[in-house]
């Protein structure tokens, strides 16, 4: 089993200021956090052409619960986490999830 962190972003007021400000500063911030085995984000679209509740989505993923309890304690993780105010101007939802493959 493995553990993900997902970070839901709500549509920006500027989605080009949020891509670019994402890309260049935040993703960094976010790989810097310790024990993360991988990373990924991505755009949301709906199945049905509906406006989708998110933007966005990343998920950043942990091999074990220590792993995730140490990388969400770090001092990287407070500045990925004090960085979204800085271009998330349509709110953030986060999660953890345990993740079982079958």
């Amino acid at each position: 089993m493995s553990f993900r962190v997902a970070v839901c972003y709500g549509k920006p007021e500027d989605p080009s200021a949020f891509d670019d400000y994402y890309t260049s500063t935040h993703v960094p911030l976010a790989k810097a956090v310790p024990g993360l085995t991988d990373f990924t984000w991505g755009k949301v679209g709906s199945l049905d052409g509906s406006d989708p509740p998110f933007y966005a989505v990343a998920n950043l993923y942990f091999a074990d619960e220590a792993s995730l309890q140490a990388g969400l304690a770090s001092p990287e993780m407070r500045a990925a986490g004090k960085d979204v105010r800085n271009f998330a101007t349509g709110g953030a939802t986060m999660f953890m999830q345990e993740e079982a493959r079958q």
